[in-house]
């Protein structure tokens, strides 16, 4: 049978959908690209905000047309099921995140010519990065309980995936050859803290990921910041194959506004904690993720955060707003702000950072830097690139390396940066 899935959202949801696709082909199922040759559509949906629900929906909407059965999973299942099977009745069946164990009784149920065996597994995977990169997933769920945020309605408390699973999972992503190893989860720096009993944390499984020689970037996405421990500022400050990469989402930075999202931590913390890793690790890349209109943000708070903007000059930062979702505590708070002033707010963050951006791309004139090919352009005959300066995504910027000769895709090189803009770098092969 011929199977296709449509995988929506994060990195994390990837990794689900690499795991559903190594037990479908473990079944013997054919996993196709091309969604008209499908016998069968699984889509694996994000439920994060209203936008991603319009998304999963609009999915759905569209793969109707194949006139095949339709499998929904996923995190809008998860927080929807019932929702999604009355807006939906088209949709063959919906499999929840909790029922993930089942998943293999679940879908035997559409299923007639084939006994299915086994499960999910979170250490078997088909991965769909390239061959260069793969994702390692080290938790699920969270216990930080923002009060704007749906992931613990949706993935539960807190549970760190144990080592030894781990273990295996990077063993075989190093044996495929892959160079870039990008850590995941809700709350990456709270790994092993469930367990306490274990003595393990973040650093004991980044000195497992060091072993492996075969990974030249070891990145770590989804930093908690009071989390981020001496330890593991100095553990990657004396290993250079950890990418001195901080990706430490703050939402904001007026202590009002952070009291109000239960987020730990406050503007002075935060202020000591970036300045220290730049103290520690003068190379050290910051990126943030940035929260406007939440309830009962005003005009000083703006000038609050563009102050701290200013103050930290963070290499990256991303900024959305204020999504109001149901079931969160925030949905009730009083003085909501008007759709028209987040965008006005959004506008103004965002214009301020690309500001801060250029100038921070404009001090890596003349550096050089080990840059991992991954793909060549052919408008602009020249190759992409990633670096320690980037996310893996593309989602802070490219990577644009010239050179005079043939270049292996997934090879590591040294480049010369030799030009800038707001978000991007350009660089020229050195021999």
């Amino acid at each position: 049978m011929k199977v296709g899935l449509i995988s929506l959202g994060c990195a994390k949801n990837q990794i689900d959908s690499e795991e559903v696709l190594s037990y479908l082909a473990r079944n013997e199922f054919i996993i196709v690209g091309d969604l008209s040759l499908a016998e069968m559509i699984i889509i694996n949906t994000c439920g994060f905000l209203k936008a991603s629900k319009k998304e999963a929906y609009d999915v759905i909407d569209e793969v109707k047309e194949y006139n095949v059965p339709i499998v929904v999973i996923g995190c809008l299942a998860e927080r929807n099921e019932e929702e999604l099977k009355k807006d939906k009745p088209f949709v063959d069946l919906v499999i929840p995140i909790h029922d993930y164990p089942n998943f293999g009784y679940k879908l035997q149920k559409l299923i007639k010519d084939k006994k299915l065996s086994g499960n999910v597994e979170n250490t078997k995977r088909v991965y769909s990065t390239p061959s260069y990169q793969a994702y390692l997933k080290i938790s699920d769920g969270c216990n930080n309980r923002c009060t704007y945020c749906t992931i613990p309605l949706i993935r539960g408390g807190f549970h760190s995936i144990p080592l030894k699973t781990l273990q295996i999972q990077m063993d075989e992503i190093a044996s495929n050859g892959v160079k870039e190893l990008v850590v995941i989860s809700q709350d990456t720096t709270r790994y092993g803290t469930d367990h306490p009993e274990l003595k393990e944390d973040i650093c004991t499984l980044l000195k497992e990921a060091l072993k492996h020689e075969e990974f030249k970037f070891i990145r770590l996405l989804y930093l908690y910041p009071d989390e981020i421990t001496d330890s593991l500022i100095d553990l990657f400050k004396d290993n250079p194959r950890l990418t001195p990469y901080f990706d430490v989402p703050i939402q904001h930075s007026s202590d009002k506004i952070l009291s109000r999202m239960h987020r730990r931590g406050d503007r002075k913390y935060l202020s000591s904690l970036f300045k220290k890793i730049r103290e520690k690790i003068p190379n050290a890349i910051l990126r943030t993720t940035i929260m406007v209109g939440f309830p009962s943000e005003n005009e000083e708070d703006i000038a609050d955060l563009l102050s701290f903007m200013n103050e930290v000059k963070f290499d990256h930062l991303g900024v959305f707003t204020y999504s109001r979702e149901k079931g969160t505590p925030s949905y009730d708070y009083d003085e909501q702000v008007p759709s028209k002033v987040k965008a006005e707010r959004y506008n103004r963050v965002m214009k301020e950072q690309a500001k801060i951006s250029y100038e921070q791309n404009k001090k890596h004139l003349g550096e050089v830097m080990t840059a991992l090919i991954t793909g060549y352009d052919e408008e602009n005959l020249c190759y992409r690139g990633t670096s320690y300066v980037f996310a893996p995504d593309d989602i802070d910027g490219e990577l644009s390396i010239y050179s005079d000769r043939e270049l292996e895709i997934g090879s590591c090189v040294k480049v010369k940066i030799v030009n800038t803009s707001i978000y991007d770098l350009i660089g020229e092969l050195i021999h």
